[in-house]
């Protein structure tokens, strides 16, 4: 197993756990709009280590980023292995023309 299916198991640990006992069961006990929230915070921050330039600090905050991000998609029962579907699906194909194939909407 990878390191974020690992992650990604842990976060599914801890659905329905007490609150008070971990970081990831409170997120996902505020319900999946608090979680969307933290991930956008977290992408932010990511954002402004990317054009401020400071690597380390990048590297700590895409850390954060992708833990936020697994916490979103499981507040959501949206599992590691179908994005990673969605990604092989994608692969091979042009950036610009997956794009144009999408649904417009």
């Amino acid at each position: 197993m990878s390191t974020l299916h690992d992650l990604a198991a842990t976060i599914e640990e801890r659905k329905g756990t007490d609150p008070d006992s971990s970081w990831t069961a409170k997120l996902l006990s505020k319900g999946p709009e608090k979680c969307a929230e933290k991930f956008g915070e977290e992408a932010i921050e990511a954002i402004i280590e990317a054009v401020k330039g400071d690597r380390k600090k990048l590297t700590s905050e895409a850390a954060d980023v992708l833990y936020h991000l697994l916490v979103m998609l499981a507040a959501r029962d949206v599992a590691l292995d179908d994005v990673f579907a969605e990604l092989a699906r994608r692969q091979g194909t042009s950036g610009i023309a997956e794009k144009a194939s999408r649904p417009k909407g």
